[in-house]
């Protein structure tokens, strides 16, 4: 006997429709190069995000087809987690600081339709094209004016996007379908990829999403740090939108003085990232004789925090590390 209580699959595409239902005014504010400061709100990126879904259908993307990524943490990001995941496809962030040699075996391993990627990043595709020959398409994430010159047969994001109307509803089907793959480095052999379903991804955005687990509310405003390429940052651009948390995301510039600039400016109250991060960060605001009075909580991981920079935080800036 099955019971009949709420009988809907765990989709991502929920996480962000009900950043747009219920906290549709959040904001989500970018560091974009070559663009400054960009803002949306969850509404916005859930119109968006379901207008790329729309572009990625008239290409021909269908269940399982994996939609590469070469990028940093921004809103065009933010809205391929859900755009391409939301259609049944699979995103498959890459890290671009790998080897040529691994990035082309990852692609091909992958069997990525399109790659979508920082214009900062074309010059790396264009000395790895000819060896993928799977791929079908380049989407440099920038509007038409910021396009670079470049020999890839590529077309801006804003273009790859702007027919579609967002007038879309989000399927549903198996929440254990695949929804994410990112692939491991640093390992033996070659690179292995990690597949996360639909089903996995939320249940840890409403255990992460909470105060007891990262003091996470709405009212706070997060700064993911650890990049979108990684582990999907740690979970946090999609338990963002389910507690209606400001999200900001600091794109490329990740030095201590950048970060600093961005934690006042924004407000920030939460962030995450690895120790060197936190080092660089502390190290600043010590040369500037400044304060991180709106940083209520850190997450530190990667790699193990030191003691130091532990008690720094919770003992000069009274700034929970979690």
């Amino acid at each position: 006997m099955k019971g009949l209580m709420q009988d809907a699959p765990l989709m991502i595409s929920s996480l962000i429709q009900i950043g747009a239902d219920v906290y549709g005014g959040s904001e989500v504010v970018s560091v974009v190069a070559g663009e400054g400061v960009v803002r949306h709100t969850y509404r916005d990126i859930n119109k968006r995000a379901k207008q790329l879904a729309q572009a990625l259908q008239a290409h021909g993307i269908g269940m399982t087809d994996r939609i590469a990524t070469l990028a940093w943490n921004d809103h065009r990001h933010l809205e391929i987690y859900y755009g391409v995941s939301g259609t049944g496809a699979v995103c498959h962030t890459i890290n671009p600081r790998l080897f040529p040699e691994q990035l082309i075996y990852i692609i091909n391993h992958a069997e990525d339709r399109i790659l979508m990627s920082d214009p900062m990043f074309l010059p790396l595709i264009e000395k790895i094209i000819d060896n993928c020959p799977k791929l079908e398409k380049i989407v440099a994430l920038c509007t038409p004016e910021n396009m670079p010159e470049t020999t890839l047969d590529a077309v801006s994001y804003e273009e790859f996007i702007g027919g579609q109307d967002g007038d879309y509803d989000w399927p549903e089907f198996d929440e254990t379908s695949a929804s994410s793959l990112c692939y491991t480095s640093g390992t033996t052999g070659n690179p292995k990829g990690a597949l996360y379903t639909h089903r996995s991804t939320v249940l840890h955005a409403l255990m992460a999403g909470t105060p007891a687990v990262t003091g996470t509310s709405a009212g706070e405003t997060l700064m993911p740090v650890v990049p979108m390429f990684h582990v999907n940052a740690w979970g946090q651009p999609y338990y963002a939108p389910l507690v209606g948390a400001k999200l900001v995301l600091p794109g490329p510039k990740l030095d201590g003085e950048s970060l600093y600039n961005l934690i006042h400016a924004e407000g920030v109250s939460n962030t995450a990232g690895v120790p060197t991060i936190w080092l660089n960060l502390l190290k600043h605001t010590r040369d500037v004789d400044g304060n991180l009075d709106t940083l209520n909580n850190v997450i530190i991981g990667g790699s193990a925090a030191p003691g130091a920079m532990i008690k720094e935080f919770e003992e000069t800036y009274k700034t929970n590390v979690v």
